[in-house]
């Protein structure tokens, strides 16, 4: 690593005290790497071709070894099995609390991560809605959404203020994982060190200030609201809270019990850095004062239900079915007005309408239950690298559209055809 900024150093020794000593000396080791398990499709890491060791920061969080080479061509990354994630970056959804059937906002929420985080937690109840302004960061995390499995969710590129004051009081949770210094990636990424500056920080800090001002609107009375960035500066962390706080009455701190990361001056928040075997993330939480009220929203718009659809699954998903420019989508129930919010996707692209027949969509396979299917191909190690590089197989399936699973968990879909699997994994994510 580079030689860190001495400014830098200096608000360092403020922060840690004597622990100063130790963070300088963990600067130069490997930076740490983990996995979040995506309870939407596996129950445990049993199956996972690695070895894991539980990371402190989440239920569902693993620290992995440094020397694992390749792990986004595993065939269980592509079935979205699980995320690949910094450890400590897992602990703001921690604080988030998750519970059935809460309508969770991620505001700042590309590539991924942390929502793939929530809707393990949800388990495809309440909605999550993810929200990234920068546009081509947006179709990432879509990406990871199909990935993922999510159905009960909503993807959009909006700006904080527009979104937030449109959907005023909508969300019981909502989670502003701030852009920032990248303090805490500085083992991870060496020209973080290269590119930081005080001012930098200073204009972070107001630009974080502005986005958890936005999100406050959104939040529901009673609800919470996580505020997270991965770095160390007192200005982006503490200073940001201390100033929201100021500025909005109506919100008050939340005690943090869980067992992680080093106290703050504030009893809503919590520090990581390497010390506690994380790259650097700083978490607080906050509750709006005032009842919680229980809304419900629900839209009866039911479009026509394709037959094809029928001879795919044993009981078709539930939803709200949109035909809307020949593409068939599968919308949450539980969806407010989207209009005017920048939505790239709400719910589930099932499919489309082409000359008179209707083709299944990879996300609509990627969101089901293997149980749910009347056709179902199981590959072995060998088939699946096969498939997930374009190739067709055999099948011993009935004629039609067929789910591919990995160790159980989907995979994809292809067309089986007098005892071959015609592949419709998408080009975009095959294996090159």
């Amino acid at each position: 690593m580079s030689k860190l900024p001495d400014e830098f150093s200096e608000e360092m020794k403020q922060i840690l005290g004597k622990d100063y000593t130790i963070y300088e000396q963990l600067t130069d080791k490997e930076a740490f790497r983990g996995i979040s398990l995506n309870r939407l499709k596996a129950d445990n890491t049993t199956i996972l071709p690695f070895d894991t060791e539980k990371c402190p920061f989440y239920r569902d969080g693993y620290y992995i070894s440094c020397d694992e080479k390749g792990i986004g061509n595993t065939p269980l990354h592509h079935a979205g099995a699980f995320y690949v994630q910094e450890p400590s970056a897992m602990s703001a959804v921690t604080l988030l609390d998750v519970q059935k059937n809460d309508k969770i906002l991620d505001l700042c929420a590309a590539p991924g991560g942390k929502s793939a985080q929530i809707a393990s937690c949800l388990r495809n109840t309440g909605l999550l809605w993810s929200n990234e302004v920068v546009k081509n960061r947006s179709q990432i995390l879509l990406s990871n959404f199909e990935r993922m499995g999510i159905s009960k969710g909503v993807v959009s590129s909006c700006y904080p203020d527009i979104l937030c004051r449109k959907l005023e009081g909508f969300f019981d949770r909502v989670l502003v994982d701030a852009p920032c210094s990248g303090e805490g990636m500085f083992r991870k990424n060496p020209d973080a060190v290269k590119e930081w500056s005080r001012e930098h920080v200073l204009s972070c800090a107001e630009r974080q200030l502005s986005i958890l001002n936005s999100a406050a609107h959104a939040v529901k009375s009673g609800g919470t609201l996580v505020y997270s960035t991965c770095t160390f500066s007192y200005e982006e962390n503490e200073g940001v809270i201390k100033r929201f706080l100021a500025e909005n009455p109506d919100f008050e701190m939340c005690d943090v019990s869980e067992h992680f990361g080093r106290k703050t001056e504030l009893p809503c928040a919590v520090r990581i850095t390497p010390i506690e075997k994380g790259e650097g993330h700083f978490a607080a939480k906050l509750h709006k004062k005032g009842e919680s009220i229980s809304e419900t929203f629900h839209k009866n718009i039911k479009g026509d239900i394709p037959k094809e659809l029928e001879d795919i699954f044993f009981e078709i998903p539930k939803g709200n079915y949109i035909t809307m420019n020949d593409r068939l989508y599968i919308m949450p129930e539980n969806i407010p007005d989207i209009k005017g919010l920048g939505v790239i996707r709400a719910g589930i692209l099932a499919g489309e309408f082409i000359k008179n027949r209707f083709e299944p969509s990879h996300a609509l396979f990627m969101s089901a239950k293997a149980e749910n299917l009347k056709r179902v191909l199981s590959l072995d190690d060998k088939q699946i690298k096969e498939f997930l590089h374009g190739m067709e197989t055999d099948s011993n399936c009935s004629n039609g559209y067929t789910a591919v699973t990995y160790q159980g968990i989907i995979t994809g879909f292809g067309k089986t055809s007098n005892g071959r699997l015609k592949n419709k994994y998408p080009k975009g994510l095959r294996i090159k």
